[in-house]
């Protein structure tokens, strides 16, 4: 269990360690299109835990309406904070974390099917023909 504790702390140092690393790499070959990248990066993970601050609510009323587990929404949005938190913390590496938590597909939004109900219900369409156009046809065959 020791052991467990010792890596986790190894991984939460070392990361860090290596973001800054890849920073000093990537203003290399950018130079100060960096500094941008990450303001911009910053102000997008800032507006985008605004709107999902308010979007959890939302997302909880429509499962629960739907019959779906609300636990699904929560996690959806609770991913999309972790990729706002990245996106606001400085670096490189974070930036493409938040990017693929971002682009992994919603289970919320992602279609089901819907079972049919229990009723006697029949779908389908209904077109009315006039009595003229009904003795048309019968004339024309």
């Amino acid at each position: 269990m020791r052991s467990v504790g010792l890596i986790l702390l190894f991984f939460i140092l070392l990361f860090p360690a290596l973001e800054i690393y890849t920073m000093f790499q990537v203003a290399d070959v950018m130079g100060w299109w960096l500094l941008a990248w990450l303001i911009l990066s910053a102000l997008t993970g800032w507006i985008l835990m605004k709107e999902e601050s308010m979007a959890i609510f939302g997302r909880l009323a429509v499962a629960v309406q739907n019959g779906q587990s609300p636990i699904a929404a929560v996690w959806d949005s609770g991913r999309t904070m972790l990729a706002a938190l990245l996106l606001i913390f400085p670096g490189v590496l974070s930036d493409l974390l938040a990017l693929v938590l971002l682009l992994l597909p919603n289970r919320a939004e992602q279609p089901n099917a819907r079972p049919m109900p229990d009723d006697d219900t029949i779908e389908g369409e209904v077109r009315v023909i006039e009595a003229e156009q009904i003795e048309s046809k019968s004339k024309n065959q």
